[in-house]
């Protein structure tokens, strides 16, 4: 009887520990995945919800209501090493954190064959705050090519959370006593994920982190150049669209006035139409028609400053070149009513000398 008892609690424990392995704490993941981790797809997370299930399969009863145990594969007990640690992670618990490590490396031996010393020291960087030391060593254990490996993942999630907080705006230290944004920080550990993983969910999110890190800054130039590298390795699906949609609004963002180049508004311009036909019913919705005609006013204005610009230094004859450009371009605009009347006055004014 209390043999049984002892195969009960035993089995009891396996069931406990196989549903940790489901229980992933998403708010210590930056929000906006409704709930998956990056680089999860939908398949993967409902595989992921039996798990359980299959771990609870690593004892039968066999005849004679004996309780045996059924060898696990590899990669569930690293699922198990993860789910165990990652709470500790999320909240800075350095202490309890190495303990379980010591813990998890006597339980599972063969771990060390994969250098995971690398990935637990790591795992205690993060811990501990240290965040550019804490990529730095994910980075050693990336480079050691586990792609096998279900800490392959992890790792590369840690270090989409470390290059988030750096895009959000956190500081890092630069010899030993200079605090300093880590935009640049971030920007660099997610392109190197991109880099790493392919066409793949987090490899998409880093890039498209990237970009919007960009335009949270102003850096529109720079945004429409990272969208359009998205927009190039992600053809399709709603990425392409939101690459496509981004790519007009950086140009269009970027233009700074009549003082300046045009060439940004005759982009977007392009962009904006080129939207508008593959998705007609997105771009009624957020009022393309309206954009478009305050980018033709845009470029007759710029067109107007110039034509002023040729008649300020008295060589009306160019100025009126200009003028009549608008006129026929944009005869809609107001900038256009401006150089009807500037042309007649050149030209009655050019009739009076004669």
């Amino acid at each position: 009887m209390r043999k049984h008892r002892i195969q009960f609690i035993i089995l009891l424990a396996v069931v406990v520990l196989s549903r940790l392995v489901t229980a992933e704490p998403v708010s210590a993941w930056p929000p906006g995945y409704g709930g998956l981790r990056p680089g999860e797809s939908q398949d993967e997370r409902a595989g992921a919800g039996q798990i359980g299930q299959a771990s609870t399969d690593t004892w039968q009863l066999e005849q004679g209501q004996d309780w045996k145990p059924v060898q696990t594969k590899d990669e569930d007990k690293y699922l198990l090493v993860v789910a165990r640690t990652e709470k500790l992670v999320s909240t800075g618990q350095t202490k309890a954190l190495r303990k379980e490590w010591n813990k998890l490396k006597k339980q599972f031996p063969e771990i060390k064959e994969q250098d995971l010393d690398i990935f637990i020291k790591a795992e205690l960087l993060f811990c501990d705050g240290k965040f550019t030391k804490a990529a730095q060593t994910y980075n050693k254990f990336l480079d050691k090519d586990y792609h096998e490996s279900k800490l392959y993942n992890a790792a590369l999630d840690r270090q989409f959370h470390i290059a988030s907080a750096f895009l959000a705006g956190r500081k890092k230290t630069v010899l030993g006593i200079f605090k300093i944004k880590g935009y640049a920080e971030g920007v660099k550990i997610m392109e190197k994920i991109t880099d790493r993983a392919g066409d793949s969910a987090i490899a998409m999110q880093a890039a498209v982190a990237v970009a919007k890190s960009y335009e949270e800054r102003k850096m529109f130039n720079e945004a429409y150049l990272k969208w359009s590298e998205i927009s190039w390795q992600w053809k399709t699906g709603q990425v392409a669209k939101q690459a496509l949609l981004h790519m007009a609004q950086c140009k269009h963002t970027a233009y700074k006035g009549p003082k300046y180049d045009a060439s940004s508004l005759n982009s977007a311009k392009s962009y904006y139409e080129e939207f508008k036909l593959r998705y007609p019913e997105d771009a009624k919705e957020l009022g393309f028609d309206k954009i478009l005609k305050q980018i033709d006013e845009q470029l007759a204005y710029k067109q107007f400053s110039i034509g002023q610009y040729y008649q300020k230094t008295g060589n009306r004859f160019s100025a009126n070149l200009y003028y009549d450009m608008i006129i026929q371009n944009w005869p809609e605009s107001e900038p256009a009513g401006l150089a009807k009347d500037k042309l007649a006055k050149n030209l009655s004014s050019e009739k009076t000398n004669k």
